[in-house]
This record gives C-alpha cells, structure tokens and sequence, in this order.
C-alpha cells in the first residue's frame, strides 16, 4: 500500500474486525481480516491489541481449542464508542479526500 496507515486508523480496522463477531475473535483470524484492507504482519498487529486492551476498548479471554488455550479479543462497550467515533471520522475524511481526487473545489 503507497499511504502510510497510522496507528488511529489501525485500532479503528481492528475494533470493526473484532466488532463483527459477538463473541470476540482469535488473533490471527483477526490478522487475516485486516489483511483483507491493508497488509499487516502480526508482529505489527498484536501491540495493537494490547494496546485496545490497555485502553480497555478489547477485553480478552482464553477457550481450549484442539488441546490448546486460544486467547480472545471482544469489543467493551468503551471499544464501541470509539469506533463509532472512528466510523464518523473517517466518513468525513473519506468524503473530502474523495472529492479533491474527483476534482471538487473548496469553496
């Protein structure tokens, strides 16, 4: 990908891609959601989580899968919020970023 994708707007991929599943969701099938927009390593992608989960917008926790724990990630009601912030924002950015490439004029 050419633009440089920050941290804002991969917290905002994430809590979607997290959001989509009401029982949460392990980390790599989050990686391979993301990596459905933009590539990501998931050395990248895990301090992301961390980080949602410090901010207390995930919260985590463990379910045996084939002998193993898996670790995973749900949306906390404060994770709602600020994505519902993000999707505001980038509907906003995204309209204005679209009409200057379509030849829109500031007036």
């Amino acid at each position: 990908m050419v633009f440089n994708t920050g941290a804002a707007l991969l917290d905002a991929i994430v809590l979607a891609v997290v959001s989509k599943e009401s029982e949460g969701t392990y980390g790599y099938k989050i990686t391979q959601d993301v990596r459905q927009a933009l590539e990501v390593s998931e050395s990248t992608l895990y301090p992301v989580l961390r980080r949602l989960q410090k901010d207390e917008c995930l919260e985590t926790y463990d379910k045996e899968y084939g002998g193993r724990n898996r670790r995973y990630y749900k949306v906390t009601e404060k994770g709602m919020v600020q994505l519902n912030l993000y999707r505001a924002e980038w509907s906003s950015y995204s309209r204005k970023i679209s009409t200057l490439f379509e030849g829109g004029i500031n007036e």
